[in-house]
């Protein structure tokens, strides 16, 4: 388990671009459990539309991306001291899919399992539920660089 403060001091972001509230279960090397809970008062909201508000796929996208980073980082055993000095770059999304609307009030949970791995780059699926619902999926190519 890992919430938002421990999760800050993994990963750079931060609001509006943190997409990651909780984690539930993370085994290092295979998979991550984490959610987001989706507000009507996330400024993206503002124009992604008026009066029928969506989640855009790119942050369902960048969620998942962020899960993924801290999956590879806390499987990395990295020091916090080298973990401020390293970042997580993503170099390609495949296969992605949009299946369902994620909307204000959706708990948007995010599991992420490692494919491949090798050195600083990671291969991994990324899947988005709601209430048990696959909403997205995509398979996520990053690596972890020196800042």
């Amino acid at each position: 388990m890992m919430d938002v403060v421990e999760i800050q001091e993994i990963l750079p972001h931060r609001y509006p671009f943190l997409l990651v509230d909780r984690v539930v279960s993370l085994e290092v090397k295979e998979n991550i459990v984490a959610f987001k809970n989706v507000s009507i008062s996330e400024p993206v909201f503002e124009g992604h539309f008026p009066g029928h508000p969506i989640y855009p796929g790119v942050m369902i996208l960048e969620g998942m991306a962020q899960a993924g980073g801290l999956l590879a980082f806390q499987s990395m055993e990295l020091t916090k001291e080298e973990v401020k000095e390293k970042v997580v770059y993503f170099m390609s999304i495949d296969k992605a899919k949009f299946r369902k609307p994620v909307r204000p009030g959706d708990r948007l949970e995010y599991r992420v399992s490692v494919i491949k791995q090798k050195g600083a780059i990671w291969l991994l699926e990324g899947k988005a539920f709601v209430d048990d619902e696959m909403v997205s999926e995509a398979e996520l190519k990053a690596m972890v660089v020196d800042k």
